[in-house]
């Protein structure tokens, strides 16, 4: 590696990515502290599991809606200033869970949150894209999405001590706990004022040399021919690779969100306490935490994303449907953990390979679309389904199998739509 090339890179990766991920960590804490709430804040607001699961799904409803126009905002007015702006309002919306009093001002409130965070991951996502050349992505963007089971492994333990906190000047334990892990994200969007930079050309941390040269390597790479090209929102909507890939992030998507939303009662179903719960469900992240960086590696290295997008999904897809096999807490875990383990090592050749396929042109609308639809189906849906399996057989495993399907649909897919590619990228450059 040229000695330029390493010394810029350093410097980017360390002044970017370890503030985006303390950023990411608290927006995920903040999306599904509302599982560990609902281990005391259920009975408080007297919600049944169909109830709970409609008021989580809403957060993925306003998400999907305001997504890709909030993608377009940050690309138009600069990273620094919308994605501190993202932060400072979820950070007070996830405060003001505290003042529910009921199942409807619960959905109210977990609506205006999606709203309120929407953007920020695809946003994140897109702003890496304007520092990294491709050949790091899927390694930078493991590492970045890490922070997504990360924030369970410590949140878990996390939350369920802040319950703790129950009677504490007359607050419920639920209540403190939305309170304390609001503010820091509140904190954050302010220091992203400080600490983050538009585009290369305008980081005066960066040497002249340095700046010159990753300018002109991503410039290079933006001219090269992508499946997607510039086309029209309309266009984009009705694409077969935007489609598909959508459909292929749900798979992981529905997997994560509907895991951090119902596992903590999963777990607590076997007879533990609320902080026996909290630790256990801590488990399976910790183990993904590890192997998604060490996945995201290995795609680097070989330089291959269709199979390392596809391997995951199968995984998620039997870790959950084994969890219709398992009779004690110790396989159910094990479960679990190949599902997560599948859902997060799964991101980083993900969106390295979908950033890869489409054109600067369509990349902010393109990223925020994928994620947009993605949680739509894999929160807004699949958090719903569980919900209403739970009830009518008492079964949270049953509940799994229809996103197990979709994991199985969505590895499938990847590997029919990239073969598709690479025919026709072999077929136009062959000669007239």
């Amino acid at each position: 590696m040229h000695a330029l090339e390493k010394a810029t890179m350093r410097r980017v990766i360390l002044r970017l990515v370890p503030f985006l991920m303390v950023c990411y960590f608290c927006a995920l804490l903040d999306r599904v502290n509302v599982g560990f709430a609902a281990l005391q804040m259920n009975k408080d607001l007297g919600l049944t599991p169909a109830m709970f699961g409609f008021a989580a799904s809403l957060f993925f409803v306003s998400y999907f809606l305001v997504e890709v126009p909030s993608n377009l905002a940050l690309q138009k007015v600069g990273a620094r200033r919308w994605i501190a702006r993202i932060m400072i309002t979820w950070g007070f919306v996830t405060m003001g869970m505290a003042l529910v009093t009921g199942p409807h001002s619960l959905y109210v409130m977990r609506f205006i949150l999606g709203a309120a965070e929407a953007g920020f991951f695809p946003g994140a996502i897109l702003y890496l894209t304007y520092w990294l050349p491709s050949e790091y992505r899927a390694r930078i963007l493991a590492t970045f999405t890490v922070s997504i089971p990360l924030a369970t492994f410590l949140g878990s333990p996390l939350s369920v001590t802040l319950l703790e906190l129950d009677g504490l000047l007359g607050l419920k334990g639920w209540q403190w706990l939305f309170v304390l892990e609001g503010l820091p994200t509140v904190c954050l969007g302010i220091a992203c004022l400080f600490v983050l930079t538009d585009r290369p050309r305008d980081a005066r941390w960066l040497r002249d040399e340095e700046s010159a040269w990753l300018v002109g390597r991503l410039d290079e790479e933006a001219a090269r021919r992508k499946p997607i090209g510039h086309i029209s929102l309309w266009q984009l909507a009705r694409n077969k690779y935007f489609l598909t890939m959508a459909l292929v992030c749900a798979g992981a998507s529905a997997t994560g969100s509907v895991l951090s939303v119902w596992q903590p009662q999963m777990i607590k179903s076997f007879g533990l306490t609320n902080l026996q719960t909290g630790f256990v469900n801590a488990i399976p992240y910790g183990i993904a935490t590890v192997l998604m960086v060490l996945w995201g590696r290995h795609s680097d290295r070989r330089g291959e994303r269709r199979w390392h997008t596809a391997i995951p999904l199968l995984l998620a897809a039997f870790g959950l449907s084994y969890l219709n096999l398992t009779g004690g807490i110790a396989t159910a875990v094990m479960a679990v953990t190949f599902a997560l383990v599948g859902a997060y090592s799964f991101k980083g050749p993900f969106w390295a390979l979908s950033a890869g396929w489409l054109s600067p042109g369509t990349l902010a609308a393109g990223l925020a679309g994928i994620n947009a639809i993605a949680n739509l189906i894999g929160g807004g849906l699949m958090v719903n389904v569980v919900g209403l399996v739970k009830d009518a057989t008492g079964s949270f495993a049953l509940g799994m199998l229809p996103v197990a399907a979709l994991d199985a649909a969505a590895a499938i897919s990847v590997i029919l739509i990239s073969r598709a590619h690479a025919r026709e990228a072999h077929a136009a450059a062959q000669p007239a």
